[in-house]
């Protein structure tokens, strides 16, 4: 199928045609280190690590390259305030900021660049564009003249005039034009600093990445990935720079993803609501809160919410308990030989087609512009027909070679296409095990474990008499076929605390963890 995606510098939708056949060449602009990642930072590296795992997923070899900042004034600032070397803030914001992709499953690129390792070819681009009459020196600084680039704002879509009208510019009197921006800075006293020809200093920021994305990936690459806080005025500064460099396009397809607020209001420390990485995983399973990231399209802004927060915990906990089923219906069993779609009636013909429709439902999802929510969704759609199924047929029934057969199916099925969206990695006991409490594979055990260790706080809430007989009717009702009595009373339970599993085993009683909640002013 062909993959269609969102190309910010057009603003249309195009058919993805990569330079060279079945390559990719993907540049996503990193973090600059002086600081603890935040939420739209794990959006923004979730959107790209699934972008990432589709292209691979699809059959492209994928060079990835996503930088570093490790020189800059907010991690000088940050040196000088700790009494640290700006070394020793970089490299601690990188192990964090490690620690946190890892945290959170995302690959890792082929190339993780930092500036300071790249500094004599960010000098060699800066003299191309001072010999080229794009960029001019002021007194140890050099500065790109906007007004020389004829076609400056395309990617935001704006002129200059309106961009000079929208933008909050520092004043700087040495510069030809307020638009003009910094290639070289001058160096001050107690700063980092390197020779070059225009005295000793350091590369400004937008420079980085041209120089970086081009060192690794060409002249002209295919993809370029970022937040749409970068749209302008960073990526609009790499375009003018680069193709006044080279003469050459610069990047075939700009890929930007929404913004995160939290609840309903931006997210900036001025609010004090900033949320990081690291508080979010201290309370939610990583496969979480990528569900939830991924959970909308990644051009449209996100609301965190703990309750949408509360709904993607709901949604890997039931697509791991169809993992759980699928496993416990089969144990130990083969899977039924090769069926076709006629030889199935009523619902298991329904699971049959949506099993075997799901793969290109998934890609036809992913190829129009990476649409993770619409995937995700067909995802689920399995997932909850086989939980309700199984759940229909009790646990005193023995499978058959075609219900064996779908389940084995089901479960490739969901494996393959979860990947690539970074969910359903760990085995469902594991999952369970880090979000939920203890199972009791049967009720008296659950009951001694309440009343001997008062588990939860169960011991003063819950009647161990009321639990049995609620439990001994919703096995009837699931009997009589009464599904409304048996969800009611399934529904009664989850109200306290208790959820219901009903396996091939008989009924299994998990506890519910108290709800987490994660403190934001």
């Amino acid at each position: 199928m062909p993959l269609n995606l969102y190309n910010t510098l057009t603003r249309h939708k195009e058919l993805f045609k990569p330079i060279k056949d079945n390559q990719v060449g993907m540049y996503v602009c990193g973090v600059t280190v002086y600081d603890l990642c935040h939420i739209g930072h794990a959006r923004a590296m979730v959107v790209f690590d699934a972008i990432y795992r589709y292209l691979r997923y699809k059959g492209y070899e994928v060079k990835y390259v996503r930088n570093y900042t490790d020189v800059d004034d907010k991690i000088i600032a940050r040196a000088q305030k700790e009494g640290l070397s700006y070394q020793e803030v970089a490299e601690r914001y990188i192990d964090e900021f490690n620690s946190d992709m890892q945290a959170l499953k995302t690959l890792k690129p082929q190339v993780e660049p930092r500036v300071t390792h790249h500094i004599p070819e960010i000098i060699e681009i800066i003299g191309k564009l001072v010999a080229k009459g794009y960029a001019y020196e002021v007194e140890g600084n050099v500065f790109y003249s906007v007004s020389k680039f004829s076609v400056y704002g395309k990617l935001s879509g704006k002129n200059i005039t309106e961009l000079m009208a929208g933008a909050r510019i520092e004043v700087d009197e040495r510069k030809e034009n307020p638009m003009d921006f910094a290639l070289w800075k001058a160096s001050k006293p107690d700063e980092p600093a390197w020779d070059s020809p225009w005295g000793k200093g350091r590369p400004g920021w937008h420079i980085e990445c041209s120089v970086m994305s081009m060192k690794y990936l060409g002249e002209n690459f295919d993809l370029h990935g970022g937040g749409m806080d970068l749209i302008f005025p960073h990526h609009e500064n790499e375009i003018a720079q680069s193709e006044a460099a080279t003469g050459k396009p610069f990047v075939n397809y700009w890929l930007h993803n929404g913004f995160i607020n939290i609840n309903q209001e931006k997210m900036s420390k001025s609010l004090g609501n900033i949320l990081t990485i690291k508080q979010l995983l201290n309370q939610y399973h990583a496969e979480i809160i990528r569900c939830f990231l991924l959970s909308r399209h990644y051009r449209s802004p996100i609301d965190f919410t703990l309750g949408h927060l509360a709904e993607s915990k709901k949604i890997m906990s039931n697509l791991y308990l169809s993992l759980k089923n699928i496993q416990e219906w089969t144990a130990e069993k083969k899977p039924g030989r090769g069926f076709k779609e006629e030889d199935f009636s009523g619902e298991e013909a329904r699971i049959y087609h949506a099993i075997f429709g799901l793969k290109d439902r998934f890609l036809k999802a992913m190829d129009n512009d990476f649409n993770t929510a619409q995937a995700l969704g067909y995802i689920i759609q399995i997932s909850k027909m086989i939980n309700s199924h199984l759940e229909k047929l009790g646990p005193e029934k023995e499978p058959g070679e075609k219900l064996l057969f779908l389940l084995h199916r089901a479960r490739e099925g969901l494996l393959d296409t979860a990947q690539v969206l970074g969910i359903l990695q760990e085995k469902p006991e594991n999952y369970f095990l880090l979000v939920e409490t203890e199972a009791y594979e049967d009720l008296s055990a659950f009951i001694a474990a309440v009343e001997n260790n008062d588990i939860c706080g169960l011991k003063e809430r819950l009647d161990p008499e009321w639990l049995k007989s609620q439990v001994k009717e919703r096995e009837k009702a699931r009997k009589n076929n009464d599904w409304n009595k048996a969800d009611k009373i399934r529904a009664e339970l989850k109200e306290k605390g208790l959820l219901l599993e009903d396996t091939p085993k008989g009924t299994r009683i998990r506890i519910k963890k108290d709800p987490n909640i994660i403190e934001v002013n």
